[in-house]
């Protein structure tokens, strides 16, 4: 068991059997529990936490809806009519079990209810364990644009067990895959080496690179917890790849690891137009991207919208369209700001790469 003190939250990398979870859930041994799982989770994780931790039988089960599409205030609002209908009061412990959507949805349930009660996290997605989880940002969607109303509130423990990855598709694991590529591209060069050549699901959940990742999102955003200056470098491949999720939303969706992936392309593309980043290396990134996720054909229409949703971005400032740029494999700067006719022409690039790919 290895336990990473992470701005006073500490996460607790192993068997939820050897972690101190039973000895947390005895702190709350007089208190109401609330349970907050989606359909994935409630089928195939929850049993498993009832079964070995009998303390939780009396706990209350929340089922939210699973999906990005079910990040949004109405979801909210029902759970928390119902937490009052279950008199869950302030010294109380709402326990996350889930992947990115819960963690995110049900800590920024708990971080406002009755102004904050006691939350911990459970991820049970690659995504979740080396990413969402971790940093205490908790959000919602509002008007399908992605996390503009929500809290930094830190959970009260992490635990990160990688026994529950066994319940993932592939292609749930290869979405956490794209986070943890944006953290070795923007911090760690022989992390990325590590990573660029894996293959297998097998390999990529080892729990190696799972500490790996949340070493390194720990050291930005203990660095600068509220987001001001350097925390933003987490969000390379994020403002393309949030406004790609948001349109495609109400089509045919992309999953969150899939966007950012592509979005990592196009704003590599951006470094590499704009002379901060060699050819070489952009070409390492792409092929290393479009060897795992499928591009897609962006219709010369949608570049509009997308670069609005773009402006949107609640990390942009002044109205300007703000990116992170990679300067080498491993090296990136923040708050560049980019013309549309760059963000244009990356899109441009990636539906061509999607056209040449078929």
């Amino acid at each position: 068991m290895l336990t990473i003190q992470f701005n006073g939250t500490p996460i607790h990398v192993g068997s939820l059997d050897a972690a101190p979870f039973k000895d947390l859930l005895a702190d709350f041994s007089t208190c109401k529990k609330v349970i907050m799982v989606d359909e994935n989770t409630h089928d195939c994780c929850l049993e498993y936490l009832l079964t070995a931790f009998p303390s939780l039988e009396d706990a209350e089960v929340m089922l939210l809806p699973a999906g990005e599409e079910n990040k949004a205030l109405e979801v909210c609002y029902q759970v928390w009519s119902a937490m009052l209908e279950y008199q869950i009061n302030r010294n109380d412990l709402v326990i996350n079990l889930g992947g990115g959507v819960v963690t995110d949805l049900g800590g920024f349930i708990a971080s406002v209810y009755k102004r904050g009660i006691d939350f911990i996290h459970i991820p049970t997605s690659l995504m979740g364990m080396v990413d969402a989880a971790i940093g205490g940002k908790n959000g919602v969607d509002l008007n399908g644009l992605k996390n503009i109303i929500g809290t930094i509130t830190q959970p009260k423990a992490i635990f990160v067990d990688a026994g529950f990855l066994e319940t993932l598709p592939p292609e749930e694991v290869f979405n956490g895959y794209a986070e943890m590529l944006k953290h070795a591209l923007i911090l760690d060069k022989n992390y990325w080496n590590q990573l660029k050549s894996l293959n297998s699901e097998e390999e990529l959940i080892q729990i190696q690179h799972i500490i790996r990742s949340i070493e390194l999102k720990k050291q930005v955003v203990e660095a600068d917890p509220t987001e001001k200056g350097q925390r933003k470098l987490l969000n390379f491949g994020h403002t393309l790849g949030h406004a790609l999720e948001s349109y495609f939303l109400s089509k045919k969706s992309i999953a969150h690891g899939h966007a950012v992936a592509l979005g990592m392309i196009g704003e590599s593309y951006i470094s590499y137009k704009r002379g901060v980043l060699s050819q070489e290396a952009y070409r390492e990134i792409e092929q290393c991207i479009i060897r795992i996720f499928p591009m897609l054909e962006i219709p010369e229409e949608a570049i509009e919208t997308l670069i609005e949703l773009m402006r949107n971005d609640k990390k942009n400032e002044r109205n300007a369209l703000n990116f992170v740029l990679l300067n080498a494999i491993g090296s990136a700067q923040v708050n560049a700001e980019i013309s549309p006719s760059e963000v244009g022409e990356a899109l441009l690039h990636l539906s061509l790469l999607a056209q040449h790919g078929n």
